[in-house]
């Protein structure tokens, strides 16, 4: 057997791995993960992968991840760029790329000027990796090796899933991980790879009996060794690659080769740390090196990671004096050697030597590597902190902790800044202005974070001492922005919102966003009095000289004027567009323009909700990221769409976006209620009704109560179908008390016309009477597009209950042409549709028309439910729908439409029928355009398609077939 051999010379067990693996990267862009727990092989399988032929013509970048975390965000990445920039030299690079000068200084000669800053977190972070993909196209083609992502920075992950959805056409990724160390959104990161990708995704299995015999036959230069022999091997090294080589280093090292008695099993896999079979064989053969060799080891398995030769050399020279013991620990082929740099071929073997050393010298040796770490440079601050706090040296910990904590915020790197921040104040004791400091510093970091840690205990414990009064209000607003991403305690909520204005009068910013807070409905205040909390931030503004802050309050005072039914909400969308337009937006600003979007929508504003919805997504810094923020815009316009009556495509646009909010309960509520909205209106009602009912018990257990009028509205409607309406008017009694308290009446009358058609249902007509009477009082003098139409259905729902058709007819005629300019267009056909129903009652001929618009639009909807009752109603009178296009007797065939399942090539699509209206009322297609965030090509499209369906020669003609009274 060769005497310095303790790999393997051939790849073992692997041969099909690597097949597909070579198959995968002949052709770009592609991308494969090798899965697989520690010491089973991943690296081997990427090194024979890169030292084939198949990578011959390719650029190879690679970088791993590291157990102890730098406060530097895309470690892997930048070590995959450093030295590239020979290679970049000439390369055509826009300015974008010049936000990774202080990423990559090493590449500063070969990149653009640095861009103004954007002063937005998430903008500057997109930026930056908008500006790597584009490094990276330019060293294409290429294959990116990203090792051990189960250890990768927050950063890392969220580019790497970046780069997915912008993969360059000559790149090939290939990641490895250890599955049962990896988070959720490492796996991720491949999830929704797009189909012009080629994929793979290998899970190694440890080696069977054979496989571990050809390895070892391969290892000791044997023509065979012995089943027996080898069956025992796999058994003791339970199948890893590495532990079956380790333990024939070990036998090597003894000079014999030995049979165990009987065999033991591995602990548990969550209770492993290094595999048995590693760890008896590592620390026997460290046992037999030198005295100065195994200080070297020690050394190196306490620094973990490779350190230069010099800098080893250097610690050892203080045993031994020469290199004599590095050299002996590189022949015992428990070191590797690259670039200069010397550490443990693998990070098994030094955890193995790691827990072997007793604990004092353990603490003396994390003090040399202190000592040893500072001498490196760039300085490694993660490193260092992590040698001081195992040497004792608390106080040294500390600073360095925050040094690095200050290192990762300022790099944006807000995961570690958040992580390391909470180590100190978690265990150390420090004074109380400083506590209150780094707790300040901790509350903003993990507000940055989609799922931030639970620090209030933290923000609390510092308020408890005694400290300076704006660092008290600041504390205070972060205590109760903090509570409201669980929204536990209201009344808890509440108060520190309203401590925290008196502690930031030199703040005015922050006075003002905690003003809001104080005086968001329900506050708990009399609804007056939350509204004056409102008045003072909105005068508080003109003082606050950061536009960032200004526009994030000025957005928030916005979202709530508009769902409370207050006018100014308008002019101060207009303010946000004013000062915000003609530029990228940054993220504050795109959320500003969402809430008030969002908001806008449900409370009837269903254009002005759209066009700041659009504008957030094509403004946006960012334009090209398909981020979290365009996600939830998206969101909203498909709430936008759902209750415009756009549905073509909806429901596809549904099932995509669930995939992107599994870890997002609020967004994911959205879809699930949009969802089974449309499900109840476009299929069968029962299977409809258990995922309405999951999605409303959702919200309500959440506290999401805002949300529940589109569901619970869509249930009324269901139950009273069935002729059950009592536990829907029920569910809606309780959210009506939010409601109530909270001043949503220009939201809550959407449901108004359901529950009086309930509550006449289940025989309550007093109680429908005082319950329209009531949404008439609060609704009176309030900004409410929906007031006037959702009034005039309940209305006429209670005139037809009572029989007097003529006044029911003209309530429903003119709630349904009221709601198609909102637009509205199902709550439009259902007010036709009822329409009709009292027109046939007094039997006007007018009824076959309106039920003919009714028939019209449930079937551009694909409304079945409710076409197919439209129908029924038309049949009972011996009456076919009139349509555009047909005579008012009824005659040129069945009006159904398009139902999903086929019928009339004649009837208007959803978008067809918007636009042809705004066509009918004399806008041009520039306008119209405008209005709907299309194209004046595709407006010129579907007017022309209108008038072809239609029959019209003119728009003069559109218009008579068209508008109501024409």
């Amino acid at each position: 057997m060769h005497a310095g051999r303790v790999v393997s010379p051939v790849l073992v067990g692997r041969e099909r791995e690597l097949a597909r693996l070579v198959a995968l990267v002949a052709a770009a862009p592609a991308v494969a993960v090798i899965e697989g727990e520690a010491g089973i092989g991943k690296s081997r399988l990427v090194a024979e992968l890169l030292g084939g032929a198949s990578v011959a013509d390719l650029r190879v970048l690679s970088g791993t991840c590291v157990q102890i975390r730098e406060p530097f965000p895309l470690g892997p990445i930048v070590e995959a760029l450093r030295g590239r920039a020979p290679e970049l030299a000439g390369a055509a690079l826009s300015p974008v790329a010049g936000a990774l000068r202080e990423l990559l200084p090493e590449l500063a000669a070969v990149l653009p000027e640095t861009s103004p800053p954007l002063d937005d977190r998430a903008a500057e972070r997109h930026r930056m990796f908008r500006g790597l993909v584009e490094v990276l196209t330019a060293l294409g083609p290429a294959v990116l090796v990203v090792e051990d992502l189960h250890w990768a920075d927050g950063q890392t992950i969220e580019f790497l899933t970046y780069l997915m959805s912008v993969l360059p056409a000559t790149f090939r990724v290939v990641l490895t991980y250890r599955g049962e160390e990896a988070p959720a959104s490492v796996r991720a990161i491949t999830a929704r790879t797009s189909d012009a990708i080629r994929s793979e995704h290998l899970v190694l299995p440890p080696l069977d009996a054979a496989q571990t015999r050809a390895m070892a036959s391969a290892i000791l230069e044997a023509d065979e060794v012995t089943a027996e022999f080898a069956e025992h091997l796999c058994t003791r090294a339970s199948g890893l690659p590495l532990a079956v080589q380790e333990l024939l280093a070990l036998l090597r090292t003894r000079g014999t080769l030995i049979r165990w008695e009987g065999g033991w099993a591995r602990r548990a896999l969550d209770e492993l740390d290094v595999p048995s079979g590693v760890r008896a064989s590592v620390q026997e053969r460290v046992a037999r090196l030198s005295r100065g060799a195994k200080e070297v080891a020690e050394r190196a398995a306490v620094l973990q990671t490779p350190v230069p030769i010099g800098l080893l050399a250097a610690a050892e020279g203080e045993g031994t004096g020469d290199g004599g013991a590095i050299d002996e620990v590189l022949g015992s082929g428990l070191f590797a050697e690259t670039n200069g740099s010397v550490g443990f071929r693998h990070v098994l073997a030094a955890q193995a030597v790691y827990e072997a050393i007793p604990l004092g010298r353990r603490q003396a040796l994390h003090a040399a590597a202190a000592d040893t770490v500072r001498g490196l440079r760039p300085l490694p601050l993660g490193r260092l902190a992590h040698h001081l706090r195992h040497a004792g040296r608390a106080g040294q910990w500390v600073e360095t902790a925050i040094e690095a904590a200050d290192q990762a915020s300022r790099l944006g790197d807000d995961a570690e800044a958040t992580r390391l921040l909470e180590d100190v104040l978690r265990n150390t004791d420090l004074p109380a202005v400083r506590r209150a400091e780094l707790t300040v510093k901790l509350g903003w970091a993990a507000l940055e974070l989609l799922r931030p840690p639970p620090v209030v205990e933290l923000i609390t414990g510092a308020l408890e001492q005694d400290v300076p009064r704006p660092l008290r209000g600041t504390l205070r607003l972060l205590l109760a922005l903090h509570l409201e991403r669980t929204r536990t305690d209201d009344a808890r909520i509440w108060d520190a919102f309203a401590q925290a204005v008196e502690d930031l009068a030199d703040q005015p910013g922050l006075a003002a966003w905690a003003m809001v807070g104080v005086g968001r409905p329900p506050s708990g205040l009399p609804f007056g009095e939350g509204k004056s909390w409102l008045e003072r931030a909105l005068a508080t503004l003109p003082s606050v000289d950061d536009p960032a802050m200004r526009m994030l309050v000025l957005g928030k005072i916005a979202m709530i004027f508009v769902v409370i039914g207050d006018p100014r909400w308008a002019d101060l969308a207009e303010d946000l567009l004013r000062e915000t337009g003609g530029r990228g937006l940054l993220r504050r600003e795109v959320n500003a323009y969402r809430s008030i979007g969002g908001a806008a929508l449900f409370s009837g504003h269903h254009r002005r909700g759209r066009r700041l919805l659009t504008a957030a997504i094509e403004d946006g810094a960012e334009p090209d990221l398909r981020g979290r923020l365009e996600l939830r815009c998206l969101v909203n316009l498909a709430v936008a769409d759902y209750v415009d009556g756009a549905w073509d495509g909806l429901a596809a646009r549904l099932d995509e976006l669930r995939d992107h909010f599994g870890d997002e309960p609020h967004e994911r509520i959205m879809v699930d209620i949009v969802a089974a909205c449309l499900g109840a209106v476009r299929g069968r009602q029962e299977p409809a009704l258990s995922p309405l009912l999951d999605a409303i018990a959702t919200a309500r257990t959440r506290g999401q109560l805002d949300d529940l009028v589109l569901p619970v509205t869509m249930l009324l409607r269901l139950s009273a179908a069935r002729g059950e309406p009592e536990e829907a008017i029920a569910t809606v009694a309780e959210a009506d008390v939010h409601w109530e308290a909270a001043g949503l009446w220009p939201v809550a009358v959407r449901v108004l016309p359901a529950l009086t058609e309930a509550l006449l249902v289940a025989g309550r007509s007093a109680e429908a009477v005082d319950v329209v009477a009531r949404y008439a009082s609060r609704l009176a003098g309030l900004d409410a597009p929906l007031a006037g139409p959702a009034l005039g259905h309940a209305r006429g729902l209670l005139a037809a209950a009572g029989e007097r058709w003529a006044e029911g007819a003209g309530e429903f005629a003119a709630a349904a042409d009221a709601f198609e300019q909102v637009p509205a267009l199902y709550e439009a056909a259902q007010a036709n549709e009822q329409a009709a129903a009292c027109l046939f009652a007094l039997g006007d001929p007018a009824a076959a028309t309106r039920l003919g618009q009714a028939h019209r639009m449930y079937g551009s909807l694909g409304a079945r439910w409710d076409l197919d009752r439209a129908t029924g109603l038309g049949r009972r009178w011996g009456v076919r729908p009139v349509t555009p296009g047909q005579d008012r007797s009824g005659h040129g065939g069945d009006a159904r439409g398009r139902s999903g399942q086929g019928g009339n090539d004649l009837a208007l699509s959803a978008r067809q029928e918007q636009v042809a209206r705004l066509a009918a009322e004399g806008l041009t297609n520039q306008e119209i355009a405008r209005e709907l965030f299309l194209s004046p090509k595709t407006v010129d499209k579907h007017v022309s398609a209108a008038m072809r369906k239609v029959g019209a020669r003119s728009r003069t003609e559109l218009a008579r077939h068209l508008l109501p009274g024409d």
